[in-house]
């Protein structure tokens, strides 16, 4: 069970912890996504950072940042100890997913979410704080931190995922969905029947739901879950409680802070764009893009919306993606047959990920890389798959350079793989290209044809570490 029930109440246990800043009077335009960026690339400091008396809106009308920039909150996110490193973090949260069931959502016809109903002429979207985050955006985005959800029309499952969404006027909004995506492919399915895609924008969830919107899940007709909702309900350990909604019957929040229901046409496109992504470029140029008619808003009392600021990395949830994305790869590895894995992380949120294994016949780190770079939660948007031996801490990056620098030979240990997925917002593809790219790896463990004849590499022995550590310990020497 998780020791929260929804945005608010995670709020609190975020600021008994610490790390929660509120910021009064700030601007919508430009000035939010400032203060939110700086706060995300002080590591020591990477608040959770709640706006209020946003100018232009009436107090009580909030914007929340931050919300998983700290490993201690992304923790308390998922029912986790925030006091375990990286490393134990990656393992924990995997030994969980390997062992939860998924557990169906439940309908209820009210919650919090349902305290102000507006619908056709009523709804006006700059109602809620939507920020120009950066200065070369093409509009304000009500989207960054939200989680659109759409159904399939073919299998009647629900997905959720976080993608932008831009505000054109009171009524209407951009969709701009990468190709591959779970809900570009659901509204592609109707639109090739020439039919209206039904919309759900959640703009204020609870920071679980925010989580399973970034993440790449893998859905399951058999066995596992179905949809977000079953996996966020095996987490809980309890049912995610669901609204019908009233115009386009999809399931949302029942404890909400605001939603936004309408339905998206074929052949009804409005100028979306440029937008700062998490690659850190304005990577996709203005284009015409899918608009949302939202017909009904929902909001709770003094609304909340979740945004999230995406810049040169790191951004406000790069390494909590970078961890759970670690996690999920490592049990497809596994689940693939790759043996003896001692680590997996990512960094630079998607573009490079490295595995530690200890070597157990040749190719064994050939496979290992090319699985990683295909598996699920390895495939999108890739650059590098590096493999390290065992005696590499993989959470020091330092080490993986040291790696790469003393047991990689360039013409033996790099091979390019091309043709793989891409996206538009892959920034050193050209225009005409997006969709595929390259993707390198190396191999950085030591040659395993004469790895009994490769030099010994210098290092303290682990038992005489910790007892220097403990010897030394609060002599201002080195922390432990």
């Amino acid at each position: 069970m998780l020791q929260y029930k929804d945005l608010r109440d995670w709020l609190e246990k975020v600021e008994e912890m610490g790390e929660l800043k509120m910021v009064k009077g700030a601007d919508w335009n430009l000035e939010i996504g400032a203060i939110a960026d700086l706060v995300a690339k002080n590591p020591r400091n990477a608040w959770a950072v709640l706006f209020d008396e946003i100018k232009d809106y009436p107090a009580g009308y909030r914007l929340l940042t931050g919300i998983l920039g700290s490993p201690r909150r992304l923790a308390l996110t998922l029912g986790l100890d925030p006091k375990s490193g990286d490393r134990d973090f990656v393992i924990a949260w995997r030994q969980r997913m390997n062992t939860f069931k998924p557990i169906k959502a439940v309908e209820v016809k009210t919650g919090p979410v349902m305290e102000n109903v507006y619908t056709g002429k009523d709804v006006n979207l700059w109602k809620f704080p939507s920020p120009k985050w950066h200065d070369l955006d093409g509009g304000r985005y009500i989207g960054t931190g939200s989680a659109t959800i759409t159904r399939d029309p073919d299998q009647g499952w629900v997905n959720f995922g976080t993608y932008r969404v831009m505000v054109h006027d009171e009524k209407s909004m951009a969709f701009f969905v990468s190709p591959g995506k779970d809900g570009r492919i659901h509204r592609d399915k109707y639109f090739a029947r020439g039919e209206a895609c039904p919309v759900a924008l959640v703009v204020g969830e609870d920071p679980l739901m925010f989580l399973a919107s970034i993440m790449p899940l893998t859905h399951s007709m058999e066995d596992g879950f179905r949809d977000e909702y079953e996996w966020m309900g095996g987490v809980m350990g309890e049912p995610y409680k669901v609204i019908k909604g009233k115009v386009t019957g999809l399931p949302f929040p029942a404890q909400a802070e605001i939603v936004l229901e309408g339905f998206t046409r074929p052949g009804d496109e409005k100028m979306e764009g440029p937008f700062g992504e998490w690659t850190g470029y304005y990577a996709s140029a203005q284009r015409p893009e899918p608009v949302i008619r939202v017909e009904a808003m929902y909001h709770r009392n003094n609304p909340i919306v979740c945004g999230a600021v995406t810049t040169r990395m790191p951004c406000d949830f790069t390494h909590a993606y970078e961890l759970i994305r670690s996690a999920q790869l490592w049990n497809e590895l596994e689940a693939a047959g790759v043996p003896d894995i001692r680590g997996v992380t990512c960094y630079q949120h998607r573009f490079m990920t490295v595995v530690s294994i200890k070597q157990r016949y040749p190719g064994h780190a050939k496979q290992t890389a090319m699985l990683a770079m295909q598996a699920h939660a390895g495939a999108y948007l890739g650059r590098y798959v590096i493999v390290v031996d065992e005696d590499i801490d993989i959470y020091e990056f330092n080490q993986v350079l040291w790696a790469i620098s003393t047991r990689v030979d360039p013409v033996k240990d790099i091979e390019v793989i091309k043709n793989c997925w891409s996206g538009p917002l892959d920034p050193i593809i050209p225009p005409a290209e997006k969709g595929y790219a390259s993707r390198a790896i190396i191999d950085a463990t030591k040659p395993y044809s004469w790895y009994a004849q490769f030099p010994p590499s210098i290092m303290i022995p682990p038992e005489y570490k910790a007892e220097v550590l403990k010897k030394w310990a609060g002599k201002g020497l080195f922390e432990i």
